[in-house]
C-alpha cells in the first residue's frame, strides 16, 4: 500500500499511528509531500480529486480518502474491531470523539492557512476567533470526558489533534486550564506510535 502524507499533517498522523498500532505500517509506503490551500499537488488530485491528506491507495489500486475511512479500512484489514469498537455504546462513544477531535483539528488547521498562507491584510481577525473559540469549546468538552481505557480512534482522534494544536500554536497553553485533559495527553504521549510520529 501506499499512503500520501505529511509529517506535519495531524490527519495523515492519524493514518499511521492507526497503522502502526495495528502493526500495518510496514505494509505502508509513505508518500511524503508538501502541501497548502494555494499550492495544489496534481500527482495527489490525480488520487483525491479534493487534494487532501491523506490518501491510501490499496493493494489493489483503490484510492481511499479521508482519515476516518482510511482508519477503519485499516481497522478492518487486521480484522476489524481493534481501534474502532464493533458495535453498542463503545462504538458510538469513538466515533463521537473522533468527530469532536477532528473538528478541533479542522479549526486549528483553517487558522493556520489564515495566518501563515493569506496576506497580513486580508486576514481576518473575527474569523480566526470564531475558529479558535470551536478550538477552546471543544477542549473544554474533552476536558470533562473520562478518556481512559482503550486506545481506540476517539483516543486517536484526540492525541493527534492535541498534538497539532502543540506544534501550530504553542502560545494557547491549553493545558493550564484543562489539567485532566494535560495529563491524559501526557501519559500517551511516549506510545510508540505517537512519539514516532510527532509532527515535524
Amino acid at each position: 500500500m501506499q499512503m500520501y502524507s505529511s509529517p506535519s499533517s495531524p490527519f495523515a498522523r492519524k493514518a499511521r499511528v492507526t497503522a502502526h498500532e495495528l502493526g500495518l505500517d510496514a505494509r505502508i509506503t509513505l508518500i511524503n509531500i508538501s502541501l497548502s490551500p494555494v499550492n495544489p499537488h496534481q500527482e495527489l488530485r490525480a488520487h483525491n480529486p479534493l487534494g487532501k491528506l491523506p490518501a491510501l491507495i490499496t493493494d489493489t489500486g483503490e484510492t481511499l480518502y479521508d482519515s476516518p475511512v482510511i482508519c477503519e479500512y485499516l481497522d478492518a484489514l487486521a480484522g476489524g474491531g481493534r481501534i474502532f469498537p464493533a458495535s453498542g455504546p463503545a462504538r458510538w462513544t469513538a466515533l463521537r470523539r473522533q468527530a469532536l477531535a477532528d473538528g478541533l483539528t479542522d479549526a486549528t488547521v483553517l487558522v493556520r492557512y489564515e495566518t501563515a498562507a493569506r496576506p497580513t491584510t486580508l486576514q481576518w481577525q473575527q474569523w480566526i476567533e470564531g475558529q479558535f473559540l470551536k478550538v477552546r469549546t471543544a477542549l473544554d468538552a474533552l476536558e470533562t470526558e473520562d478518556l481512559g481505557g482503550a486506545f481506540d480512534i476517539g483516543a486517536i482522534s484526540v492525541a493527534c489533534a492535541l498534538g497539532y494544536l502543540d506544534f501550530r500554536f504553542p502560545e494557547e497553553r491549553w493545558r493550564e486550564t484543562r489539567p485532566r485533559l494535560a495529563a491524559w495527553h501526557a501519559a500517551l504521549s511516549e506510545r510508540p506510535s505517537l512519539a514516532s510520529s510527532r509532527p515535524s
